[in-house]
């Protein structure tokens, strides 16, 4: 008797079909979108724009408004991207989506990954000097090996 499961989902076999981007405002995640999305824009795929609200420890919440300050910045990007695109309307066409999240950078691009079954993820170098010691969200993205990972200077 012959076995019907369903076949397997495969990343890539076509090209990819969704392509999920990290952005935070920094030049570096700016230049990741820029080159997502035009990878985006001639296979045909989805982009998928992913912001991270950090959590900060609760010590350093104390008296200022930084949850606040984490939705401005989400404002404000959709707003940047939101432009960008109107720009662009009529030269290309190209499907997109923001997607924000809170907590930890490399968590929360694993899990917007897995959830958008997505085919390649890009995020831009690291700017930070502390991530030298902790691991950068791109070198852990890396190592994870679920997906092919662009890291964009």
């Amino acid at each position: 008797m012959e076995d019907k499961q369903q076949p397997a989902f495969e990343r890539g076999t076509d090209g990819p079909k969704v392509i999920v981007v990290g952005v935070d405002g920094s030049g570096s995640s700016w230049r990741a979108a820029a080159y997502a999305a035009g990878l985006a824009r001639r296979q045909g795929a989805k982009l998928a724009l992913v912001y991270i609200q950090p959590l900060l420890p609760a010590g350093a919440t104390m008296g200022a408004p930084v949850v606040d300050a984490t939705h401005e910045v989400a404002e404000e990007l959709m707003a940047e991207i939101r432009r960008s695109t109107e720009r662009l309307q009529g030269l290309y066409q190209m499907r997109w989506e923001f997607h924000t999240l809170r907590g930890d950078p490399y968590a929360g691009m694993v899990q917007m990954a897995d959830e958008l079954r997505a085919d390649a993820v890009v995020v831009g170098a690291s700017e930070s000097a502390g991530h030298r010691i902790m691991g950068s969200v791109a070198v852990r993205l890396v190592k994870t090996g679920r997906w092919p990972v662009t890291v964009v200077p």
